[in-house]
């Protein structure tokens, strides 16, 4: 999905009300998991944490979004220490407009997740960049090596 990212608005961990209108100007990863606390969700927010001052310096702000409970968000903030924004979507509203929250197989079982994804969404708010079935480790990287690369153009 390229173009206009979709608008919306989300409770993050705290309850606070996150719109995407609320960082026009800025660059802004936004980064789609399927559960907190889980093995890969765990290294992809700590990952995304440890780098989010090099992003900050990048004038980008980092999002993650999960279909988990903002009381499910404050526990994942406080036991791993993360600084990242994260955003509850527990109807998978939004998940549903950034075509995210897809039927998944697993040991012969389907059922609808969330497809761990990231995108890059400029300061006029269009996606730039995406990524679909990601693989945590080198993720972050390979996500600011893109973001330097997109604002240096």
């Amino acid at each position: 999905m390229k173009g206009k990212a979709p608008s919306f608005c989300l409770k993050n961990q705290d309850g606070d009300e996150v719109c995407l209108k609320d960082f026009k100007g800025k660059w802004v990863v936004l980064y789609f998991y399927p559960k907190d606390n889980s093995k890969s969700c765990t290294l992809e927010a700590v990952a995304f944490t440890e780098s989010l001052e090099e992003f900050q310096k990048l004038d980008a702000v980092v999002l993650g979004m999960s279909p988990d409970s903002v009381k499910s968000h404050q526990n994942f903030v406080k036991k791993h220490n993360l600084k990242i924004t994260l955003l509850s979507d527990p109807d998978h509203e939004v998940l549903e407009k950034f075509n995210v929250w897809q039927l998944k197989k697993m040991y012969g079982k389907e059922y609808h997740g969330v497809v761990r994804s990231t995108l890059i969404i400029d300061p006029e708010g269009y996606v730039v960049s995406r990524w679909e079935k990601v693989r945590v480790k080198g993720h972050v990287e390979e996500v600011k090596k893109k973001l330097v690369e997109l604002k240096s153009t």
